[in-house]
């Protein structure tokens, strides 16, 4: 299996498709699987980079210390590691924030940076969501009770006109061997409460916002009130889970964008 060894942690990826580089970046809770819905549609067009932040998926160990700044390093290693110079990166929520923080300390290297359902803003009411879905992890609700208060924050309510398709998605989410466990979640939960990003929000690398009009994590207004300044598209359809919602809309933005600032 590929792996990175930071000497604190091990990192995994997985690297798959052709083309200029691709870094992906998941968001809180979230690993390399984060990205399936994007993978058939960008392998053809980037070589695709996964990666495992810490605490998350095949990345050892769980308790291995955790912020905003070691994940960015581990990133960057990463590049460094594969022997890219110069890549695209795409972040998904905190992994958006992820890639702000590579945008400041590394801008040179950064050839587009796309930055989906994310802002550099803490939202204590988000804080306070996640401390409470560990909490039903943690209590003798059924296995399944936390994923079902979680969804409906992540996807459009469309998802939920079809019960047969949300049952499959609990399923498939109770059944994932890496899925990141409560202890580990609580150590991430804790790199967030920390975070400070007033100082990441002007990159001077090429950077593309991309919002859900329906994300309710991190609602359009606050993302624009810090980033509207920057190149952006408002996807309609879209929720919190933008590459789950709207993969294709994602896919063809991010390779247009990427495509005007080549490597």
């Amino acid at each position: 299996m590929p792996k990175l060894d930071r000497g604190d942690v091990t990192v995994h990826f997985e690297v798959a498709g052709n083309g200029p580089p691709l870094l992906m970046v998941p968001g809180f809770m979230s690993d390399h699987a984060s990205w399936i819905p994007l993978l058939p549609l960008l392998k053809d067009r980037f070589t695709c980079i996964r990666i495992d932040n810490r605490t998350t998926g095949q990345t050892e160990p769980w308790n291995a210390p955790v912020s905003i700044e070691l994940m960015c390093k581990d990133a960057l290693a990463l590049m460094d590691h594969l022997g890219h110079d110069r890549f695209h990166v795409l972040g998904h929520s905190m992994g958006g924030i992820i890639v702000l923080h590579m945008a400041q300390q590394a801008p040179q290297r950064i050839a587009s940076a796309h930055v989906a359902a994310s802002a550099p803003i803490r939202l204590p009411r988000n804080t306070a969501l996640f401390a409470t879905l560990i909490a039903i992890r943690r209590s003798d609700a059924p296995p399944d009770t936390w994923l079902r208060a979680l969804f409906p924050w992540l996807f459009n309510p469309r998802v939920y006109h079809d019960t047969v398709a949300v049952n499959g998605a609990v399923a498939d989410s109770l059944a994932y061997p890496h899925a990141q466990s409560a202890d580990a979640m609580e150590h991430q939960l804790d790199a967030l409460r920390d975070f400070d990003g007033t100082d990441l929000a002007s990159p001077t690398c090429p950077t593309h916002v991309l919002v859900g009009a329906l994300d309710l994590i991190v609602p359009p207004d606050h993302a624009l009130a810090v980033l509207g300044h920057l190149p952006h598209h408002i996807v309609e359809e879209a929720g919190h889970s933008i590459h789950w919602d709207a993969p294709e809309t994602v896919a063809d933005l991010v390779s247009g964008f990427a495509a005007r600032h080549p490597i």
